[in-house]
């Protein structure tokens, strides 16, 4: 396939995989190479894995796009895959076309978050990462969402079950070690599409909207009855922002 044919890469979040895109990618228009790829540590990504940083997971991307002889891709990143996006976009900013942060911060852990992070990582090492799975996956959805989405999460939690014990604990380590990034979208010569779910216990809208400010060309979509899960708990008008966006991207690229 051509390399001149706008990219689309798609990056999944914590104890996820590739398999989260594939209803949300089903009806994008065509003219577009789209690309998902599971990091480090995840899916069937598991052999041999000593490094689950962000910075190692962006290296890992760019080995990935130049192996598909893509030299720019529009970012799609839900959570920790947005977290590994801007560790690519900080070394290899020629290589973005733009971003999408989807229920994703450029903030580093609070310390709030980092005690979770530690408590997570205990209770996984106590009690394995199938029961983790039983109490994580729920809340990430609005509570109006819970239980109507219930094929959504079980979907999820298997997934996550089968993630391995190594690269939970391992990514939860990350995600807590992570920089401040708020600097990669201020200096962002490319534009950034901010989604973010008004119920999203993760990523909470009142530390994301300062965010918005930050690059020279900013959109968003802020969604009631979202929480951290937009691409299904509403794929249609979190597919259509970033079709829409994608069309920006590309057009201004041109």
């Amino acid at each position: 396939m051509s390399s001149s044919q706008p990219t689309i890469l798609f990056l999944h979040g914590f104890a996820e995989s590739r398999e989260v895109w594939t209803e949300f990618t089903r009806d994008f228009p065509e003219g577009y190479r789209l690309l998902t790829l599971n990091l480090l540590g995840h899916g069937t990504n598991v052999h041999d894995i000593r490094d689950y940083s962000m910075e190692a997971q962006a290296r890992y991307v760019a080995e990935q796009l130049r192996q598909k002889n893509v030299e720019r891709a529009l970012l799609v990143c839900h959570s920790m895959g947005g977290y590994v996006a801007l560790a690519f976009a900080e070394r290899y900013p020629d290589m973005v076309a733009g971003l999408v942060l989807f229920h994703s911060t450029a903030l580093p852990d609070s310390e709030e978050k980092k005690a979770n992070r530690d408590k997570n990582q205990d209770f996984v090492r106590r009690h394995g990462v199938e029961k983790f799975m039983e109490s994580f996956i729920r809340p990430l959805f609005a509570p109006a969402n819970r239980e109507q989405l219930l094929e959504q999460r079980e979907f999820l939690e298997d997934i996550g079950r089968a993630t391995p014990e190594a690269t939970v604990l391992g990514a939860l380590e990350a995600m807590k070690n992570r920089p401040d990034r708020t600097k990669v979208l201020r200096e962002a010569r490319f534009p950034v599409l901010f989604i973010a779910g008004k119920d999203d216990v993760a990523v909470p809208t009142d530390a994301l909207l300062p965010q918005l400010a930050l690059p020279a060309q900013s959109h968003a979509l802020l969604l009631s009855n979202v929480g951290h899960l937009g691409y299904f708990e509403e794929p249609e008008l979190t597919r259509r922002a970033v079709v829409d966006f994608a069309g920006v991207v590309f057009e201004a690229a041109t």
